[in-house]
């Protein structure tokens, strides 16, 4: 299948201030629509550039039927916990679930995990945290960056101590009662509808926008819905510190590909199916399970694929993604899948209608859609 990612690259593509852009502060959402499939979309035609504004509730009219849509089913973990040191001093920690080195969240060993951490004064191995009124769990070590290693074996597990007093992590642009971060409705509404492989610590947002309703309405137009698994690391929240894009790299995720969702997705583009990734994280996991054949590849694995102008998508042909921060991995991404004049275009435009940005806001689709 014939690659059409934009071929304009020029060394301004590569600065991370050429990905700026003005949005005014009321324009990020604070909380979700009031139904999932409420969100605004736009249309951007990946080719030209054209756009037409939308709903997600239109989304099977708009798609040309053949393509595949492809989610990614992760859930997240309540992954913030709000304790407090000997001290008195109250601590948060953000757990980290990496299944490949430390700990694991099902089966095994899940009493060691990485933790973010956040506290009044520096943390020290060897000290202990309370969570609620006798919940104790000590730090083995600290590491850079604010990351302790946390043994989690006197309280059952991270996980069971997460199910009781875990927290939904949700993004810092989200402003919210300090003592209140996440509402009953947040536990909800951070979900998709398909999640079920626990390990996110963010949600992979535009999934979000999809409903039962919408899945069925593609599948009578003929599109099927695969799933792959990418666990959202803390990662994509971080800012490019790097003056060139070049010198920029992602963190490392726990990504899985099943062999049956493999052998279909290759079948489906051997018979000229397009597959329309739904997130960045559905993106990145397709293009890091592709070889240099064009097939897509099975298994468990770290992935840290880092798209930057000049990469060539193979796997996908659309996408269906939010609206991201200025001077993000994320913007870069999508930018030089359609083009990063077209694309900041389509933000402008986007900001002057009004549209809301970022985790709970709405959505952005893009791929061969020229006509209403």
């Amino acid at each position: 299948m014939s690659d059409l990612t934009p071929d304009h690259t020029n060394e301004n593509d590569f600065l991370p201030e050429n990905y700026d852009f003005d949005l005014p502060e009321c324009l990020i959402a604070q909380y979700p629509a009031p139904k999932r499939e409420d969100a605004r979309m736009l249309v951007l035609d990946r080719a030209s550039g054209s756009r037409f504004h939308k709903n997600v509730c239109d989304l099977a009219d708009i798609v040309r039927g053949d393509e595949v849509v492809v989610v990614n089913d992760t859930r997240v973990i309540p992954a913030r916990l709000v304790g407090r040191r000997q001290t008195g001093g109250k601590v948060e920690l953000l757990v980290i679930p990496d299944r490949l080195s430390v700990g694991s969240l099902s089966g095994g060993d899940n009493s060691r995990f990485r933790c973010l951490s956040k506290a009044s004064g520096k943390l020290r191995p060897g000290e202990e945290l309370l969570f609620g009124d006798r919940d104790v769990v000590r730090i083995d070590e600290v590491c850079d960056n604010g990351v302790v290693v946390v043994d989690f074996r006197r309280v059952g597990g991270a996980m069971s101590l997460m199910s009781r007093y875990g927290q939904v992590p949700l993004p810092p642009y989200i402003q919210r009662d300090r003592n209140v971060p996440s509402s009953p409705a947040d536990h909800e509404r951070y979900q998709t509808i398909f999640a079920s492989q626990s390990g996110a610590v963010a949600a992979p947002t535009a999934g979000l926008h999809l409903t039962h309703g919408i899945l069925d309405s593609l599948k009578n137009r003929g599109v099927p819905v695969a799933r792959v698994t990418l666990h959202v690391g803390p990662g994509t929240f971080l800012p490019i510190r790097a003056a060139n894009l070049r010198d920029h790299t992602v963190l490392p995720e726990f990504a899985s590909i099943s062999s049956e969702t493999a052998s279909y997705l290759n079948d489906a583009r051997h018979r000229g199916r397009r597959i329309l990734a739904v997130g960045t994280t559905t993106v990145r996991t397709l293009e890091s399970f592709i070889d240099e054949n064009g097939q897509i590849g099975a298994g468990d694995r770290e992935v840290a694929l880092t798209i930057r102008p000049g990469y060539r998508f193979r796997a996908i042909a659309a996408m269906l993604t939010n609206f991201h921060l200025p001077r993000s991995s994320l913007l870069v991404l999508v930018s030089v899948f359609a083009g990063r004049s077209s694309v900041l275009d389509a933000y402008s435009d986007a900001v002057a209608r009004g549209y809301r940005f970022y985790s709970y806001g709405d959505a952005m689709l893009i791929g061969d859609y020229n006509t209403l």
